[in-house]
């Protein structure tokens, strides 16, 4: 028996000699390996335009004048009567004077509240006041510093128009939006 599994060892040892043998025998490593050469086109050379590029045109955009231009026409926030809640009218053009600011911290505005002529002096500074600080929390709320933002009010007494019937009031029920 020993002597039979000595047998079976020797020929396995035999059959993964020659299995090597093998192998190694059909790689030859001394011979380069074959490449297709095929011919250079325009198409396929990098080299076929030897003419200069011309330089880029793209052109710089300033942000900043865009959000400026955006805004120019936009500088008023209306209210309704005896309110300083902001309304969803307004809110694009909230959105659109928070993004100038964000995007230039060294700008500031003074937001001017204003009411129309029903009501007392102190009554009237007060709501302007109220109105002119309810903006200003909205921009603070889209990002803007609080130091970028002044409230002031001047109730009555900045009449948009001089008119007394309730087209006139509606004008002059604002906070106007400035740049300092």
């Amino acid at each position: 028996m020993k002597l039979n599994a000595n047998l079976s060892r020797y020929a396995l040892s035999l059959l993964a000699a020659a299995a090597l043998v093998g192998c190694g025998s059909a790689v030859k490593l001394d011979e380069p390996a074959p490449v297709e050469t095929r011919p250079v086109t325009a198409a396929t050379s990098n080299t076929a335009n030897t003419q200069p590029m011309a330089e880029s045109t793209v052109k710089t955009v300033d942000l900043g004048a865009q959000l400026t231009a955006a805004v120019a026409n936009q500088r008023v926030v209306y209210f309704d009567f005896d309110s300083y809640t902001v309304k969803e009218d307004n809110r694009g053009l909230i959105d659109a004077h928070a993004k100038r600011l964000n995007n230039d911290r060294k700008l500031a505005l003074n937001l001017e509240g204003h009411t129309d002529e029903r009501g007392g002096r102190e009554y009237n500074l007060a709501l302007g006041q109220k109105r002119a600080e309810a903006v200003a929390k909205s921009l603070t709320l889209l990002g803007v510093n609080a130091n970028q933002v002044e409230a002031v009010s001047f109730g009555k007494e900045r009449a948009a128009d001089a008119g007394h019937d309730e087209a006139a009031w509606a004008k002059n029920r604002r906070v106007e939006l400035k740049d300092k």
